[in-house]
């Protein structure tokens, strides 16, 4: 077929073809499985010369035959990164029968996922893996990072300059001038390490409908399973005025916008935080404290 042909499902004798032939003619007579367990050989022909991962159908090629994923063939431009050729709509089914037929690591191996999957059970797989990276939780700004929870808390301290506090209870003072002016705002105050894992506090001030409010709440870092271990108290108080919520904390898998609005924490109103400030209102001093704790088994 010419170079730039159009044709979704057309396949050449491509250099890629060959090799996927040899390589499994080398793991027949190796006495391995074909179809069943795949070979460095195959995984290193399955590998996109951009993103580096395992490519899995829909596998796009030049007329040269140089694979692609059909992820960076878009970031490419729909240009080869290896000879320069337009990728056009040239599929190579040599390679999705082999990527649909080998068995597999979950992508996230390297956050200690040990399973290995056949490609359609890998997919499904990947969807739930407890073991895949994490978002970076800091609220404010839409941070792209992802990893596995000591590199998420090791980047909240040097990146983010977010305060770290070993134990379960906490006493934070939150004092905002002219606090009229906030009304759309974010704070992630500190990570607590307690108990063998990480907790995130979160304070935010939102419109409730039209009422302007303050709202803080705890997220766990690590799955819902192991959030659902823990309980978690705020009290919030001043000027002779206490208020006290008690909760489960979230997960960061959750981002903090779900969180907040799942309006899953302590909140209170503007009104009533100036009342416990004291003074003439222009001032808003509120006193957070809380407790995390291990629920018996």
């Amino acid at each position: 077929m010419a170079p730039g042909g159009n044709v979704y499902e057309d396949v050449t004798e491509s250099r890629a073809d060959y090799g996927v032939k040899s390589s499994l003619r080398s793991c027949g007579s190796a006495g391995g499985r074909v179809g069943m367990a795949s070979n460095s050989g195959v995984h290193e022909l399955l590998k996109c010369p951009v993103c580096v991962t395992v490519m899995c159908p829909p596998i796009h090629q030049c007329a040269n035959g140089h694979t692609i994923c059909v992820v960076c063939k878009t970031k490419v431009q729909n240009l080869c990164p290896m000879c320069r050729e337009e990728l056009g709509n040239i599929r190579c089914l040599a390679l999705e029968k082999v990527a649909e037929s080998i068995e597999l690591p979950c992508k996230y191996h390297s956050y200690g996922c040990q399973d290995i999957l056949p490609y359609h059970s890998r997919m499904r797989h990947e969807k739930n893996c407890k073991h895949q990276g994490y978002n970076c939780p800091y609220a404010g700004v839409e941070c792209p990072v992802t990893g596995d929870i000591p590199f998420i808390v090791a980047h909240l301290k040097a990146d983010h300059n977010v305060d770290m506090h070993d134990g379960s209870s906490f006493n934070h003072r939150y004092v905002k001038p002219n606090p009229h002016e906030i009304e759309n705002a974010t704070w992630m105050l500190t990570v607590f390490n307690c108990f063998g894992y990480q907790f995130c506090l979160h304070f935010e001030a939102f419109h409730l409908g039209t009422t302007p409010v303050y709202m803080a709440f705890l997220r766990f870092m690590g799955d819902e399973n192991d959030a659902n271990k823990f309980s978690y108290s705020l009290e919030v108080g001043g000027n002779g005025r206490k208020m006290k919520w008690q909760g489960i904390p979230r997960s960061i898998r959750d981002s903090h916008k779900t969180v907040r609005d799942s309006l899953d924490g302590l909140i209170i109103t503007r009104n009533v935080a100036l009342f416990f400030s004291g003074g003439d209102r222009q001032e808003l001093k509120l006193k957070v404290s809380g407790r995390i704790w291990k629920e018996q088994c």
